[in-house]
Parts: C-alpha cells; structure tokens; sequence
C-alpha cells in the first residue's frame, strides 16, 4: 500500500500514526495511508513558514508568477490523472473530478497574473508637501482549513491567493479526501517554491486544525466548512494572542424559486443540476425548491420522470450521473434527515433508498421531497445529500419571503421568462450570488465566491477580491526634503 506523508520545510515528515483513505464507490478499494499530524507537527510546520516568510514575501512578482504558472500548466496537463484520483477518494462522478481538477489549474492561471497586477494608490495629503502612499502587503503566515467536497478546487483557490500575494503556508485537508491536496502540494513544490513556503500537515481538526488556531506565530486563518465548527474556528481567532485574521465559508440552504411563466424544461434543468449532481455535497447546492402553485404540479412531475433516469453507481464507471456518498457517516446524516422529513409530516415522492452496486459503496438514491413548509426542519438545516424539498407558495412575493425565511444566504435561483420579476428577485433576494435560469451551484474562478447570514463571515474568495483577505493595507506618509 502507497503511503503518504506530510510535507514541512519542503521535505516529506512521516508520522507514527496514518488514516486509510477508502474509496466511497468501493470500500474494498484502499487509496493508501496517509500520515496523521501531531501538534509537533503543526509547531514544526509553523516555524519552517515563519523562516521563509521575510524572503518569500519580498519576491519579485515576476518570480511568484513563474511559479503558479509552473504549477498551473501542469496541472491543467495533469487533470485527466488528479480528476481520476480526486473521483476515487471522494466519490464524485469522474466527469466532475477532472473538471475540477481543470479548475484548480485555472485558479493557478489565474492568480499567476494576479501577481503582476497589485497595485496601490498615490495621494495628496491636506498638509503641504506631505505625500501619501497606501500599498498592501501579504499578512504572514497563513493557516489553510479546506474540506472533502472539492478536495482540490478549493485548496487551490485558497493557496493560490495566499502564495501571489507573497504569503508562506500552513494547510490542513480534510482527512477524509487528503490525496487530492497531496497531489496539487507536490505540483507546486516542483514548481519552485523555496522550502518552508507551502507545508502540509494531514489529520484530524481536532489535532491539527485546533494545533494552527491555538498558535500564536499564524497570522490569519481561512476555513471552508460547517457552521458550528467555524464558530469555534472564529472564537478562537478573536481570543487569540495576537488576534488572527479569519475568513469563513461555511454552507447553505440555497432556495431555487420556479414561477409560473418559467420555462419548465430550463427549471427542471436546473433543479436536478443544482439539487443533486455532485450527490447534493455541495454549499450551492440547490435544497429548497420554492414553485408557485399553478406550475406546481407539473414541475414535480417533469423532475421526477428526470429523477428516475438519473444512474446511481461507481464514481469511476461511464454513464454514472451521481456518485456515491462520501462516507458511511455522511450516509447516515441523510437517512436521519429523510426520517425527519417523514416525521414532520413531508412525503417522500421518489428516491431516498440505499442502493446495491456491483462494489460496495455509500450510494443513496435521491430522495425529494413535497407538502413540506419552510418551517420544518429538512427546509431549516444543511443536510449535505441528494436530497431536496418543494415548497408550494401562491404568488412571487411569497416566494422571496421564503427564501429569504433562513439562516443562510449564499446562492439564490430564480427560473422565469419576467424580466420584472428577475430584476427585483435579483436585488432583493438575500444571497451573496444569484442565478437566473442557471443552477445555484456554479460559480466562475475569476468572480468572488460568498455569501451572508450565517453562510460566510469575512471577506470573499476567488478573483481580485481575495487580496482583500490575503493582504493587509499600509499607508505611509512621506514630506518633502
């Protein structure tokens, strides 16, 4: 069995203790053992970001460029191979793996140029011959909390960032899926980064995780992943000594809106896309399904004929249009949810079964709901499966005051042929990303990626917007002889 170990100081660090990284479409298949950090660990990884930062952080911006650029074209040549390992660990079909290995690369691309385009401003003071100048600079050392349903997507978009603006790294993947990081760690320390720039340090959050928050030599902290754990990940960074900068992602319980005038085929379209591909394990994830009553009926009836044809079966297998569930835990948590949903009240109207493969995996059929309320709680909490619910509502404003009726606030659909009524949905609706006549998951690598309520705290990700969390801000003022 392959094994795999940490990265510190751009050396491989085994580990005295190691996690089987099991293929979800076929337990019987183990990917391989991959080391699990101590706290010692963590210091060591730490202390080696540290060391680098002075150097790294004064790079030029043509050599930090090179660098990503490096990285991203072979990752882009690559992404047939990191989409199929990225498939195998955590379960998406293999069509899904390599394009979000290929987006990984465009990331990469992108930041490349990233570097070459930060800039600052020159101004004049109110105090004669004085002169002002704001710049930005990279805040230190970083720590980097990714999760398991886009193994490499989002280390990528969170290390690229960090490593353009002149930033050294501490990054800890999810360690149910920690190949995919593995794999895009070696590619940029192939790529040229000085030792101690990028360290990866595999485990649980409980060892790792909670080892970076506690540490005082980490300057800033970026998590994906639930709500109660980044409410402990933010406590900890406020209570901190010195107080660390800290950016959250943490979910959704994203409504897609279906009016009358909407056309029918685009809505079921975008509901199956939305609700289900990628098994439902996405934050964008299109959950609630908010349709006015007069195209109700016929909605429901379209989704579930393209429900019954949609195939269940081996990540890795031709044909498959959902995978399994990442792991017998998650599984769990949406069979739990789907006798909730019964208890409340909710009728299941197709799907929701275990199913047999040919291998042994965590497969689920998908599971929808009708007559549920935004009160109950199938419509009120992330479940993280293949499962979504429909919510009958008489008119438009009814709709928007359900949607807007959560928590949460990250993506926000809307299906209708009104220009009015996509305009207003679109201003008022209370989501930081709103699609018309598109899936609520999808989203450009060049665009800002986040959300409101209690779905993201601190600045946005992705595209230019992410200097705002990966650099601080100085302004110097300068008089004249």
């Amino acid at each position: 069995m392959s094994h795999f170990a940490n990265f510190i100081a751009g050396e491989p660090v085994g580990a005295n203790h190691t996690t089987a990284n099991v293929n979800p479409s076929d337990t019987n298949d183990v990917i391989g053992d991959f080391s699990s950090g101590t706290k010692a660990d963590v210091a060591e990884a730490i202390a080696a970001a540290k060391q680098a930062f002075p150097a790294w952080s004064r790079t030029t911006p043509q050599e930090r460029h090179d660098i990503l650029k490096r990285a991203a074209d072979e990752v882009l040549a690559r992404k047939e191979e990191l989409g199929r390992i990225l498939s195998r660990e955590e379960g998406k079909t293999l069509a899904e793996g390599v394009g979000e290995a290929g987006r990984a690369g465009q990331v990469l691309s992108f930041f490349a140029g990233e570097t070459l385009r930060l800039n600052g401003e020159m101004m004049g003071s109110v105090r004669p011959g004085v002169g002002i100048e704001v710049t930005r600079e990279p805040v230190g050392v970083v720590g980097l909390i990714t999760p398991w349903n886009f193994p490499i997507a989002i280390p990528a978009w969170k290390l690229a960032p960090a490593l353009a603006y002149g930033n050294t790294v501490v990054i800890k993947p999810a360690d149910l899926v920690p190949h995919s990081a593995w794999a895009l760690v070696d590619i940029l320390q192939r790529a040229g980064l000085p030792k101690g720039v990028l360290n990866l340090v595999m485990g649980k959050g409980s060892v790792v995780g909670a080892a970076m928050l506690a540490h005082p030599d980490i300057a800033a902290i970026s998590f994906t992943g639930s709500v109660a754990t980044g409410r402990l990940v933010a406590a900890a960074c406020v209570a901190s000594t010195p107080m660390k900068k800290v950016q959250l992602e943490m979910g959704g319980k994203n409504p897609l809106v279906v009016l009358d005038d909407a056309d029918l085929k685009v809505a079921v379209d975008c509901a199956v896309n939305g609700a289900f591909f990628s098994t439902g394990q996405r934050c964008t994830a299109s959950s609630r399904l908010i349709v006015t009553d007069t195209v109700h009926d016929a909605f429901v009836a379209a989704l579930v004929e393209r429900m019954k044809g949609l195939i269940v079966d081996d990540a890795l297998k031709a044909g498959t249009h959902i995978g399994p569930v990442v792991d017998q835990k998650q599984l769990e948590q949406d069979e739990h949810y789907i006798r909730i949903a019964r208890d409340e009240g909710a009728r299941l109207i197709w799907g929701g079964e275990r199913l047999n493969r040919q291998t042994p995996g965590f497969y689920l059929q998908p599971a929808l709901f009708t007559e549920t309320t935004n009160a109950m709680r199938i419509s009120r909490e992330e479940v993280f499966g293949p499962i979504a619910n429909v919510i009958r509502v008489k008119t438009y404003d009814e709709a928007l005051h359900v949607a807007n009726d959560t928590d949460f606030g990250l993506s926000a659909g809307i299906c209708t042929t009104s220009l009015k009524y996509a305009s207003h949905f679109r201003r008022n609706v209370e989501a930081g990303m709103v699609m018309v006549n598109l899936p609520t998951a999808g989203v450009d690598y060049h665009v800002p990626f986040g959300g409101r309520k209690g779905s993201s705290y601190g600045p946005r990700e992705q595209g230019a917007y992410a200097r705002e969390f990966y650099t601080t801000v100085k302004t110097a003022y300068i008089a004249a002889g």
